[in-house]
C-alpha cells in the first residue's frame, strides 16, 4: 500500500514525468520517506553523495559555509514542493558541496544509491532516464543562474510551485519557495532599475531586522502584540541578523515609494519565516500578518531612515578602520623616508627643500583629520525618529512606544540612540545624510589629491620626477613593452570621482523633499552606502597594493636639490631678498649652482654657507 501511495506521489512530480508505470513502481519500492524539523539537515556540506531526494512538502535551504563572512552560512537557493535535490548523486560519487537545511517542517523521499543499484541493473532504461533527467535539471539551474546574472539579478529569483497572495490591488501568484510576499513581488516588477538589490547591502538588511526585533519587543511590553507571535517575529528577525534569508531581499535599491518596498520586503520575509517557526505555511497571514504584526506601531517613514542610519553607522566604522590603517601606512613611510632630502614644489615649480618623510607624514595627517570628521558624522546619525510613524505625529503608535522602541533598539544594535526632540522635523529632514555625504566627499577629494601626488612623484621613470617607485602591479600597455602604469592610484582616483558625483546626487535628492517627507531617501541611502563601501575598499587596496610597497629614489631627489634654484630661499635671512633674486637669475641662466655663485661673490664664507644650506636647517629639523 505504501509503495502504491509513493508511486502516485511520484507521478505528480515533474522530474518523473513520462516514466512508465513499471519504472515508477521500481522507484517507489526503494524510496524512504523522511520528515525533517525546522533547522534539521538532510545533507551536510562535505558528506559523501549517497542519495538523491524529492521534496514532497516544505522547504530546504541550500547553503555553503566556505563563502560566508563571520561563519554565517551563505544561502544559495531555497527549494520547495516537487523539487529534486542532490541529483548529482545519479551522475557521480564525490562529496556534497553544500548543505540542505529545512526551514520549515519538511517531508522528502530519499533514494539511496545502494538501494537503487540492484533496481538500476534490472532496469537499464530507468538508469538512463534518471541520468538524463538529472543532467537536464542541473543544466536548467545553471541556465537560470546565468539568466539572473544577465538581467542584473532583478526579478523574483525563485521558481517552482506558487502560492496565491492578496493585497488591495488583487491576487498574485508568489513562488512558494520565497519568503517574500505579494508586495515585494510587485516591487521587483516595478523597479528593475540598477540590478543592485537589498541583498547587496547586508548591513541594511541586518539593520532592518534589528528595527523589527526592537519594535516587536516594544509592542509586547506595551501589551499590543501576542507573546507567541512576538517571540516568532523576534526569532525570525534574529535569523536575518545572523545572515540567513538575505537572498529573499529582492527589491532594487533605487525604488519609488520612499522605501516602502524595502520595508515591506523585510515585513514579508520576517512574517513568513515566523509563520514557519509557528508551524504554519507561508502566506498564512490570517495567523501572522506582515503589516498588522511585523509592522505594528510603525511606518516606512520611521523604519526606513532609522535602519539606514544604523547601517551607515556600521559602514562608517568599517571605513574609519580602513582609513586609520592607511594613515598608519603613511606614517610608517614618513618615518622610513625621514632621511631623504628632496625639493618641495608649489604650482609645479621648485619651492624649498623638505624631506620625503615630511611629505608622507602630511598624507597621513590629512587623512587622520577625516577619520575625526567621520566620527562627528556618526554621532549625528544616532538620532532616530522611531515612533514618528507616518509624518511625525505618532499616529497608530501608543503613548510610550517611542521610548520603548528606542531603548530596545539601542540594546539590539549596541548603539546609544537618541529620539529626535521634534519627530515631525526629523521625519522630513535629511540634513544628517547631507552632512555625512559632505564628509565623504571631503575624504574623496583629499584621497584623490594624494593619489595625484603619488602618480606625479613616481612619473617617468626616466623622464618624469621619478622620486619614488610604486610597486609594479601589472603590465601597462598592450603595445609598449616594459611599461608599468600607476594603476592602483588610478583606480582610487576613479572611486573618488564617483563618490564626489554621489554627493551631488544626495544633495539634489535631499533638496527635492516636499512637505512632511522626503520620498527620495532610497537613492540617498544607495549612494551613501555605496560611497562608504567603495571608499573603504579603495583605502584597503591603496594601502595593501601601493603604499606598503613604495620605495624612494634618494639619489634622484638629491640631484634635484643640488641643481635647484629654490635653495636660495634659505639664504634670504642672511643676504636679503634682492641679492638672493640676483643669484637665482644668474643660476637659472648660467646653469651654475647657487652654492658656487654665492662663494664667488664673496657674500658668505664657506662654513657660514654650509650651515645655512644644512638639510636640517632648511627643513625645519623635523620629519
Amino acid at each position: 500500500m505504501a509503495s502504491l501511495q509513493t508511486a502516485e506521489q511520484l507521478r505528480g512530480i515533474t522530474f518523473f514525468e513520462g516514466l512508465p508505470e513499471t519504472l515508477l513502481w521500481h522507484l517507489a519500492k526503494v524510496a524512504e520517506r523522511r520528515s525533517l524539523g525546522i533547522d534539521e539537515f538532510l545533507i551536510r556540506e562535505g558528506d559523501p553523495r549517497e542519495f538523491f531526494a524529492v521534496i514532497l512538502e516544505g522547504n530546504l535551504a541550500i547553503e555553503r559555509n566556505d563563502t560566508a563572512d563571520d561563519g554565517v552560512p551563505m544561502r544559495l537557493a531555497t527549494f520547495g514542493d516537487g523539487h529534486v535535490i542532490a541529483e548529482g548523486a545519479l551522475l557521480d560519487g564525490g562529496h556534497h558541496g553544500s548543505s540542505a537545511r529545512a526551514v520549515r517542517p519538511t517531508t522528502v523521499l530519499v533514494f539511496a544509491r545502494a538501494a537503487l543499484e540492484p533496481t538500476l541493473r534490472d532496469a537499464p532504461g530507468l538508469h538512463a532516464a534518471l541520468v538524463s533527467r538529472a543532467a537536464h535539471v542541473m543544466s536548467e539551474r545553471l541556465r537560470g543562474a546565468d539568466a539572473m546574472l544577465a538581467r542584473g539579478r532583478s526579478g523574483p529569483g525563485f521558481g517552482g510551485p506558487t502560492r496565491r497572495e492578496h493585497d488591495f490591488l488583487g491576487d498574485r501568484e508568489v513562488p512558494d519557495a520565497a519568503l517574500y510576499g505579494v508586495q515585494t513581488l510587485r516591487a521587483t516588477e516595478n523597479f528593475p532599475i540598477t540590478g543592485v538589490l537589498l541583498a547587496d547591502f547586508p548591513e541594511l538588511i541586518i539593520a532592518l531586522a534589528q528595527v523589527k526585533e526592537a519594535a516587536a519587543q516594544a509592542n509586547m511590553a506595551l501589551g499590543l502584540l501576542d507573546a507567541k507571535l512576538g517571540a516568532a517575529i523576534i526569532r525570525a528577525a534574529r535569523e536575518v541578523q545572523h545572515g540567513r534569508h538575505h537572498e529573499h531581499f529582492r527589491v532594487d535599491m533605487i525604488q519609488g515609494g520612499a522605501g516602502t518596498s524595502t520595508n515591506m520586503n523585510a515585513n514579508e520575509v520576517i512574517a513568513n519565516r515566523a509563520l514557519e517557526l509557528l508551524g504554519h505555511a507561508r502566506g498564512a497571514y490570517d495567523v501572522l500578518h506582515p503589516n498588522e504584526h511585523v509592522n505594528l506601531s510603525q511606518s516606512t517613514n520611521d523604519v526606513y531612515p532609522t535602519a539606514v542610519k544604523i547601517a551607515l553607522h556600521r559602514g562608517i566604522a568599517s571605513l574609519k578602520d580602513a582609513m586609520a590603517a592607511l594613515v598608519g601606512a603613511f606614517l610608517r613611510k614618513g618615518d622610513a623616508f625621514a632621511p631623504h632630502l628632496k625639493m618641495g614644489r608649489t604650482q609645479l615649480q621648485d619651492a624649498v627643500p623638505m624631506t620625503l618623510g615630511q611629505e608622507f607624514a602630511a598624507f597621513a595627517h590629512t587623512m587622520q583629520e577625516d577619520v575625526d570628521r567621520l566620527t562627528e558624522a556618526q554621532a549625528l546619525i544616532r538620532e532616530i525618529n522611531m515612533g514618528a510613524t507616518a509624518i511625525g505625529t505618532g499616529i497608530t503608535a501608543p503613548v510610550g512606544y517611542a521610548e520603548q522602541v528606542r531603548a530596545a533598539l539601542s540594546a539590539v544594535s549596541g548603539l546609544t540612540l537618541i529620539t529626535a526632540p521634534d519627530l515631525v522635523e526629523a521625519t522630513a529632514d535629511t540634513g544628517a545624510f547631507v552632512q555625512l555625504s559632505g564628509v565623504l566627499k571631503r575624504c574623496a577629494v583629499k584621497l584623490s589629491k594624494i593619489c595625484n601626488d603619488l602618480r606625479l612623484l613616481s612619473s617617468g621613470p626616466r623622464t618624469g620626477l621619478g622620486e619614488i617607485n610604486l610597486p609594479p602591479m601589472q603590465p601597462g600597455s598592450s603595445i609598449m613593452p616594459g611599461k608599468v602604469n600607476p594603476v592602483i592610484p588610478e583606480v582610487v582616483n576613479q572611486v573618488c570621482f564617483d563618490v564626489i558625483g554621489g554627493d551631488v546626487t544626495v544633495t539634489l535628492a535631499a533638496e527635492a523633499g516636499q512637505l512632511q517627507l522626503n520620498v527620495f531617501e532610497p537613492v540617498i541611502a544607495f549612494r551613501l552606502l555605496r560611497n562608504i563601501q567603495t571608499l573603504r575598499n579603495a583605502c584597503v587596496v591603496l594601502r595593501e597594493r601601493c603604499v606598503d610597497g613604495i620605495t624612494p629614489n634618494p639619489e634622484r631627489m638629491r640631484q634635484f636639490v643640488e641643481h635647484s634654484i629654490g635653495i636660495v630661499t634659505a639664504l634670504v635671512p642672511v643676504l636679503g631678498y634682492a641679492k638672493c633674486a640676483e643669484v637665482a637669475m644668474d643660476a637659472l641662466h648660467s646653469g651654475r649652482g647657487v652654492y658656487d655663485l654665492v662663494l664667488e661673490r664673496g657674500w658668505m664664507q664657506r662654513a657660514e654657507l654650509e650651515r645655512a644650506l644644512n638639510p636640517a636647517t632648511m627643513t625645519g629639523g623635523t620629519t
